[in-house]
């Protein structure tokens, strides 16, 4: 691990986790918006809804490759200066991407976007954990996480909703306008002197010899393949598998959002007392509950937006569990293990988005369910068998 020392500073200043995990937001929000408007993204750039889904596709594969190579190259900024960094250049990215002429300058924006946006998640994690006692880490680590769950309960409606009324132009200034605020918001709570570990080659090589964080990024890239394989595509495929329109679609974003919000803040609640193993294995079981029900309901509206309830149950606590198994797996390499997840939950989405992109060019609208539910029932019995891996590392240290 790295040799250097890393200095904390345990703070008391109200509103700083909140104002990490609107970034966190914000950064969410700009990462996921091309899914809530592919219809209208396709229709104002004149390309195909497939090639619309491949922002996201590019986009995470950009994110996959950014998020541990910026980790390694901005562990030694200081945690406020780079956060606010990064969250200017997203702003800014987004108010550009409202005036991008053709696709193809809108898809080069939006891989800047990515590379800049990559660490902003890891490190809010990695920050907050300088910031609160060690006793309560694990709940705010997932409640900067809320975040990303807030993104998909509040943002994801909201642009469906403003970009079949008014466009999707508006909806990137919008995000741009709230990257703004966000931006004033960490430099108004954020203390200053905070240094996380450097990131060095002994690092990622002891990250490497760790069996558990190893199993246990396999896992995070099992459970996101999985659900983007539908997610990506989800308003599309309600579309020609209902028949529903723009508002139904916002809706069942929105039941989506809502108990994902529900999921994460009871995991907030539970983890400490459960642990974070047990609190995976019911988020993951829910995930592939909710994608069952959509799969077998495929066709019936009411059945798919019960199955998007409970997915939306799951997902609210996955990403935030992993994080907390590998900084409990490898401590001292908080910051690394967390952006290696980060770059395998962006793995997971581009698989997931290139093989529910080939399946929706196929016509094979109901087949992605199935697909879902096979990397969904994979991961749960990977997280299953961590149970002894994390026992066996227990007895090590």
């Amino acid at each position: 691990m790295a040799s250097l020392q890393y200095r904390t500073l345990t703070v008391t200043r109200p509103f700083a986790p909140t104002a990490l995990m609107i970034g966190n937001f914000v950064t969410g929000i700009g990462l996921l918006a091309p899914t809530a408007m592919l219809a209208e993204l396709s229709s104002g750039l004149g390309v195909s809804i497939r090639e619309a889904g491949l922002l996201i596709t590019f986009g995470a594969l950009v994110l996959c490759v950014g998020s541990p190579v910026m980790a390694w190259l901005t562990s030694r900024i200081e945690r406020r200066t780079l956060l606010l960094c990064i969250i200017a250049v997203v702003a800014m990215a987004n108010l550009a991407s409202a005036f991008a002429p053709s696709y193809g300058v809108l898809l080069a924006i939006r891989l800047v976007l990515c590379v800049a946006a990559a660490p902003y998640t890891p490190q809010a994690a990695g920050t907050v954990g300088l910031i609160v006692p060690p006793s309560r880490r694990g709940s705010h680590v997932a409640f900067v996480f809320l975040g990303w769950t807030l993104a998909v309960a509040v943002g994801l409606p909201l642009v469906t909703f403003i970009a079949s009324r008014y466009g999707w132009r508006e909806v990137y200034l919008g995000i741009g306008a709230m990257g703004c605020v966000s931006l004033a918001l960490l430099a108004w709570r954020l203390p200053r002197g905070l240094y996380g570990t450097p990131v060095d080659l002994s690092t990622w090589a002891g990250l490497a010899r760790n069996r558990l964080v190893v199993w246990l990024l396999v896992i995070t890239t099992l459970q996101i393949s999985g659900q983007f394989a539908i997610f990506t595509f989800m308003a599309p495929l309600l579309a020609r598998l209902t028949g529903a329109g723009p508002d139904a679609v916002g809706l069942i974003f929105a039941v989506y959002g809502l108990f994902n919000l529900i999921g994460i803040m009871t995991a907030t609640r539970i983890v400490d007392g459960w642990g974070a193993l047990n609190t995976s294995v019911l988020s993951t079981s829910l995930v592939l509950a909710g994608m069952t029900v959509w799969t077998l309901g495929a066709g019936h509206l009411p059945a798919m937006a019960f199955g998007v309830a409970i997915w939306g149950m799951g997902f609210g606590a996955i990403t935030s569990m992993q994080q907390i198994r590998l900084i409990a797996a490898a401590p001292l390499a908080a910051a690394a293990s967390v952006s290696l997840n980060t770059s395998m939950l962006y793995v997971g989405q581009a698989i997931g988005s290139a093989v529910g992109g080939l399946l929706f060019a196929g016509g094979h609208f109901h087949a992605s369910g199935f697909v879902a539910m096979a990397f969904l029932a994979t991961a749960l019995a990977a997280v299953l068998l961590s149970r002894g891996m994390s026992e066996t590392a227990r007895i090590s240290r």
